[in-house]
């Protein structure tokens, strides 16, 4: 890799002009040479420190000077484009999920390994500085065998019902961040049961999917985790994250803005965070830093092509439980999804 790498962002909406932002002013080794998205208006909004809009993404990737991508097109497109920057021999980070079904994320994965390019998936999360330090604790045993897990993750309002019709569902949209912290913290899940209702806005069954829910993990170390979703929680976003250990308890909680408490006649009160673009604005940025310190180090950026099937199935799985109404054991449910596919991941 160059001194700094040359990067092309692939869609400018929300995060994408986000992570554009970011490259232009923000990490260190990184430069931002080219954005394309669907719309040229968007993507001159996203070009920052004097970098070009291309008209398709083949023009782009056929750029000698970006080395790397950032794929935070819409999530229908990023097979296609992940194939793609896998073609050119460019370098990925792509936004989750890369695609809504398992058939097609284990190809783009296989894709990816066969080109051999490094390639990182867009959890944020594990960059968000309280959630990696508590995870780093535990990985250094600060709270002794690690026994249960509990992640919260909570919308300030529902997202409108055509954005619903096509997200995948909560389980695949939203509550796999928390299915892959808990991956990441506490090993692989051998077994998940999963409550949800639609007690928020009643399109949400319009399109098969729920608006609350619980969902219960059976570690295969024999641990237990609790992952709870809502897609309305009026004071804001929230996301909080606990783990226990034989030990001691691990927290992470980092809701309010300004992080000042005020005690006066109305009662305790504070400045919520309203939304999750504001919550992991620091995440966004150390991700993408993380990515160009693996590609400048020479190793494989994480998480990774395995992350992006086991997180997904995970999902899956959530979904046919509440659709079951029983648990369901993440290993017969994989074989059966490859049984239908023809292969194995």
């Amino acid at each position: 890799m160059s001194a700094s790498i040359g990067f092309g962002v692939i869609g400018a909406g929300r995060i994408g002009q986000r992570h554009a932002r970011n490259v232009a002013a923000a990490i260190d080794d990184a430069h931002l040479v080219a954005v394309f998205d669907a719309s040229e208006e968007a993507a001159r909004a996203a070009t920052f420190g004097g970098a070009e809009v291309e008209p398709s993404v083949e023009a782009l990737l056929a750029r000698s000077d970006v080395d790397a991508v950032i794929i935070a097109s819409p999530t229908p497109l990023h097979v296609a484009h992940v194939e793609a920057a896998a073609a050119a021999g460019k370098a990925v980070l792509c936004e989750k999920p890369i695609s809504l079904d398992h058939a097609e994320t284990v190809r783009a994965m296989r894709t990816v390994a066969h080109a051999g390019i490094p390639f990182q998936l867009g959890f944020n999360r594990r960059f968000d500085p309280g959630i990696a330090a508590l995870a780093h604790a535990l990985f250094d045993g600060e709270i002794g065998t690690p026994e249960a897990f509990r992640s919260l993750s909570s919308d300030p309002a529902p997202p409108p019902e055509a954005y619903v019709a096509v997200s995948g569902g909560l389980f695949v949209d939203s509550a796999i961040h928390d299915f892959d912290l808990a991956r990441w913290m506490f090993g692989e899940v051998r077994r998940v049961t999963a409550l949800g209702r639609v007690l928020v806005e009643p399109y949400f069954s319009e399109h098969a999917d729920v608006d609350t829910s619980i969902v219960t993990l059976e570690f295969e170390s024999g641990a237990l985790g609790v992952v709870q979703n809502s897609r309305r929680t009026r004071y804001g976003y929230e996301v909080r994250v606990e783990a226990l250990g034989s030990d001691g308890k691990l927290v992470a909680e980092d809701a309010f803005d300004p992080k000042t408490w005020r005690f006066d006649e109305r009662g305790v009160h504070a400045n919520h965070v309203h939304y999750f673009l504001e919550r992991f604005e620091a995440a966004y940025r150390l991700e993408v830093q993380a990515f160009v310190d693996a590609l400048k180090a020479d190793r494989a950026p994480s998480p990774g092509p395995v992350d992006a099937i086991a997180s997904l199935r995970i999902a899956l799985a959530a979904r046919e439980s509440v659709a079951r109404g029983a648990p369901v054991d993440l290993t017969t449910f994989t074989a059966a999804l490859e049984a239908a596919e023809g292969g194995s991941a």
